[in-house]
C-alpha cells in the first residue's frame, strides 16, 4: 500500500515532521515531531506541534503511533504533548538504552534516571513490524549517525530520519558519541537495497547549493544514482574518508544540550525540583 504523507517543515531547525495516514481509513502516525524551544530564554512553545494537531483534527484522523527515528540532537520532541492531546504510542529503537547510558553519564543524571528505555511505549528492533490501520510498517536498524537510528518502511515509503538527506546534500554526520561512518555506510546500503521506486522521506533539508527550495522526498533509485556522498557506486573507503574529514570541521548543533536531555526521556523535561521548577544542565567540555 501507498500511505498518504503530509509533511510539516520547521524553519528554526530545518526538521521535517510527517503525518503518515492509512489511505483506507483514519489511522495515522506522527514521525519526528518538534517542540519549539528558544535557548536564549529557556522557553518552550507548541506552535509547530499545534499545526500538526490542527491538521489531524481537521482530517478526523486517529493517532496510533508517535515515532522517533532517533534521539535528535537538533530539536526537542513534541511526542508527549501530542500524545496528551491525541493519544498514540511513542516508539523508538531499542538501542535508546545505549544512548541513555552514554548521555546519562555526560549529564550526570544519577541513579534516578532510568536507562532501560522505559520512558517509551515501544522499543523497536531490526525486523519488528507494526500497523497503522491496514498499513504495515517494518523496522530497519540503521545506526551510524547515532546507535539508535531507525528507518521506518511503511508501505512504499521509507522514513530515514538523519541517515541520508536529499541526493544533492548527501548524508548525516557521524561524530556524535556512538556514531560511526562505517556503520552509516552499511545502514545506507540497507536502505538502498529497497525497491528503486520506494519513496524516501528525509528528516532534514538545508537546501544544497544551487537549489532554491526546500525538499524532502526522493526515491531509492534517485539516491542510488545521484546521492553526492554514496551514489553512483562510491566505495566504503571513499565514503568513510569523506565523512570523517567533513565531520571533523563541523560545529555542534545549537540545541544539542537541551535536545539530548529531553529526547532521551521520550520528550519529557527533567524532573522538577521541590518548587516545581525545571532545569537543564550544561556540561562543560564534555561534548
Amino acid at each position: 500500500m501507498s500511505p498518504d504523507v503530509k509533511a510539516f517543515f520547521d524553519d528554526a531547525t530545518n526538521t521535517i515532521s510527517y503525518v503518515v495516514r492509512d489511505p483506507a481509513g483514519s489511522a495515522c502516525a506522527v514521525i519526528d515531531s518538534v517542540l519549539d524551544f528558544d535557548y536564549s530564554s529557556g522557553r518552550t512553545d507548541t506552535k509547530s506541534a499545534d499545526e500538526i494537531i490542527a491538521y489531524i483534527k481537521a482530517e478526523g484522523l486517529d493517532v496510533q503511533w508517535l515515532l522517533e527515528s532517533h534521539v535528535h540532537a537538533d530539536h526537542l520532541s513534541a511526542a508527549p504533548y501530542i500524545q496528551q492531546e491525541l493519544g498514540g504510542k511513542i516508539g523508538i529503537g531499542e538501542k535508546i538504552r545505549v544512548v541513555q547510558d552514554t548521555f546519562g553519564k555526560v549529564f550526570n543524571e544519577g541513579t534516578e534516571f532510568q536507562r532501560d528505555g522505559s520512558q517509551f511505549d515501544r522499543l523497536f528492533e531490526e525486523g519488528d513490524s507494526f500497523h497503522i490501520g491496514q498499513l504495515r510498517g517494518d523496522v530497519l536498524h540503521t545506526p551510524g549517525h547515532t546507535p539508535a537510528c531507525l528507518t521506518y518502511v511503511i508501505g512504499d515509503a521509507a522514513f530515514v530520519g538523519d541517515t541520508i538527506f536529499m541526493p544533492d546534500f548527501g548524508t548525516a554526520r557521524c561524530d556524535f558519541p556512538g556514531g560511526s561512518s562505517e556503520k552509516l555506510y552499511e545502514s545506507i546500503q540497507k536502505i538502498l537495497a529497497l525497491p528503486d521506486e520506494t519513496r524516501i522521506f528525509v528528516g532534514h533539508d538545508y537546501k544544497a547549493p544551487g537549489r532554491d527550495d526546500y525538499a524532502w522526498e526522493s526515491t531509492v533509485g534517485e539516491q542510488k544514482a545521484k546521492n553526492v556522498h554514496v551514489g553512483a557506486g562510491k566505495s566504503r573507503d571513499e565514503f568513510v574518508e569523506m565523512r570523517d574529514t567533513r565531520d571533523a570541521k563541523l560545529g555542534m548543533p545549537k540545541l544539542i544540550i537541551p535536545s539530548l536531555q529531553v529526547n532521551m526521556r521520550a520528550g519529557q523535561m527533567p524532573p522538577a525540583d521541590d518548587q516545581g521548577d525545571v532545569f537543564l544542565k550544561v556540561p562543560v567540555n564534555k561534548i
